[in-house]
């Protein structure tokens, strides 16, 4: 996979804003995306040095529109911190 498969897009929300102030950024990656995949593809796209990666798993919700009865798909956020002095510039926008 190239780096750009494996950066979905990147997750704003309140928290994941706060979060930004620790030099922690969130993207929603694909689920055979491995830490070391992460790590590579955010130093290779926005050449940073990334200190650490974590990743959460989530199931998809179940959905009901009337009879009709369906699932989300279930998806993988990474959370990587970047080591001191270092930022993203396309979230200080």
């Amino acid at each position: 996979m190239e780096a750009r498969d494996i950066l979905i897009k990147p997750i704003v929300t309140e928290k994941s804003t706060a979060l930004m102030e620790e030099r922690k950024y969130t993207f929603c990656v694909p689920l055979s995306a491995t830490k070391i995949q992460i790590r590579q593809a955010v130093e290779q796209i926005f050449k940073v040095k990334v200190q650490a990666v974590n990743t959460m798993r989530y199931e998809g919700k179940m959905k009901r529109l009337g009879r009709t009865q369906g699932r989300r798909s279930d998806w993988k956020k990474a959370v990587v911190t970047l080591k001191p002095g270092e930022t993203i510039e396309l979230f200080e926008a």
